[in-house]
């Protein structure tokens, strides 16, 4: 949370540049954000993960879309149950509905990455990690000097995105966003409120999560092999082949293992998300859910906590 001026407009600028796309890369790309990419292969069939979700004595009440929110450009991901969800569903409800409105965006996240007094960057990680971190800090155009005007969750973002693989411009929630012209998009959370579940991050935390990306970044093995977190070719291959066993071992790893992170990040927010899907699914509208997939799998994810609450949540291929 920004303490003080944030320095000279230099550095206002710096920060309002490099904020641009760097929320929504945040989610399930947080798992991949490290790690060069291997040498492309034959993307599988596309078959993302969507659910139709109906109550307890099967009355289809809407869906829920697991999405990814970067993808090279031209991935070709619509499926036929995904295309009848888009033109069927009456409300769409996703984590952030602005996305277009890139200033106010930008304009949050450099009031709240900002913060005076801060050491250099370098000084908040190991002295191991540190080769590592110039890396990255070359590749994402931060400089020792604007290094100690940016607090540590948000240099986190800022170097996970240079890793993420993909453009936020062709994400999957872009997209579905502008399929849905002229019907009503709700938002579960809102830029600046997704900001701020870094920005409340304790200093402790967000040097785990500085710590995480910095260190997957340096690990990284480039013939794809081990933790799929590690390889953001091989999440995007999960996500457009809907396989559902890898995406939640991608949501469990690498940032996500480490428990505060993962409570912060994603359980807290899947909770915070319920009562208004909850809302959604019992008005006379029939919604469709698209958030991040991590947000959507495993035990504590959105198609679980649904189905704890009574309803029917089915895989849709």
């Amino acid at each position: 949370m920004a303490a003080g001026a944030p320095g000279a407009p230099g550095a206002m600028a710096f920060l309002r540049t490099l904020a641009a796309g760097v929320l929504l890369a945040a989610s399930l790309a947080l798992a991949a954000c490290s790690g060069e990419e291997r040498e492309a292969e034959p993307a599988p069939p596309a078959n993302p993960l969507i659910y139709e979700i109906a109550s307890s004595d099967g009355a289809a009440r809407g869906w829920l879309f697991g999405t990814i929110h970067a993808l090279p450009e031209g991935t070709r991901w619509r499926t036929a149950p995904i295309g009848r969800a888009l033109e069927e569903a009456e409300l769409l409800l996703v984590e952030i509905a602005g996305l277009e409105d890139r200033g106010a965006i930008e304009r949050t996240f450099a009031r709240l990455a900002t913060s005076t007094g801060l050491p250099p960057l370098p000084q908040r990680i190991a002295p191991s990690l540190r080769p590592d971190l110039a890396a990255l800090m070359d590749e994402a155009g931060i400089g020792g000097r604007d290094s100690a005007r940016i607090e540590t969750w948000a240099a986190a973002l800022m170097l996970a995105r240079t890793q993420s693989g993909g453009s936020a411009a062709h994400g999957v929630d872009r997209a579905v966003i502008a399929a849905f012209e002229g019907r009503e998009v709700r938002e579960l959370e809102g830029a600046a409120a997704q900001l701020a579940v870094f920005d409340t991050l304790s200093e402790a935390d967000q040097r785990d999560l500085l710590r995480e990306v910095v260190a997957g970044a340096g690990e990284a093995d480039d013939t794809g092999e081990g933790v799929i977190g590690a390889d953001p070719a091989r999440l995007r291959e999960a996500w457009l082949a809907g396989d559902e066993a890898a995406l939640v071992e991608a949501s469990e790893t690498g940032i996500l293992a480490d428990p505060g992170l993962r409570e912060a990040l994603l359980v807290a927010r899947n909770r915070a998300w319920l009562d208004p899907v909850l809302a959604a699914l019992e008005s006379d509208a029939r919604p469709l859910v698209a958030v991040g997939a991590a947000h959507v799998v495993g035990p504590e994810g959105l198609a679980a906590l649904l189905e704890e609450r009574g309803y029917r949540v089915t895989p849709l291929r």
